[in-house]
């Protein structure tokens, strides 16, 4: 397996990173709260609403960079390590992006997002 295949799992998981931030860095999530978590994430504020807006938007982006990665494979144009060394870069922008959401430095966030949604296109240029 290559590592940007590993690269799409590891995506996969991200919102839920994101999902526990919220509920247990509020201080407030109890199994009473997890008969409606949905309800409880919403009527959440500041750092853990930021960390369940980071899930959400994890959770938005995740498909766009599978179909990525999978195309690239499938048109078999550019190098493995090109693959690779994208899908690393992906990752390490989703990671700052949800440390940059975490603590609130929003223009610095959309900064990132747009750097991961770069490289989503990047795949695409590359295997043209």
């Amino acid at each position: 397996m290559t590592v940007a295949f590993w690269c799409v799992l590891f995506a996969l998981f991200l919102p839920y990173l994101c999902t526990s931030v919220a509920k247990f860095g509020s201080g407030r999530f109890g199994l009473r709260e997890n008969h409606d978590p949905r309800a409880f994430l919403d009527s959440l504020e500041g750092f853990a609403r930021r960390a369940h807006a980071a899930q959400l938007n994890s959770f938005e982006v995740t498909p766009a960079f599978a179909a990525a990665v999978i195309i690239a494979d499938v048109v078999g144009n550019a190098e493995q390590v090109t693959q690779d060394v994208l899908a690393v870069l992906f990752i390490t922008s989703r990671l700052l992006y949800i440390i940059c959401y975490l603590a609130d430095w929003a223009l610095l966030r959309s900064l990132v997002w747009a750097l991961g949604m770069g490289v989503i296109a990047a795949f695409f240029v590359v295997s043209a």
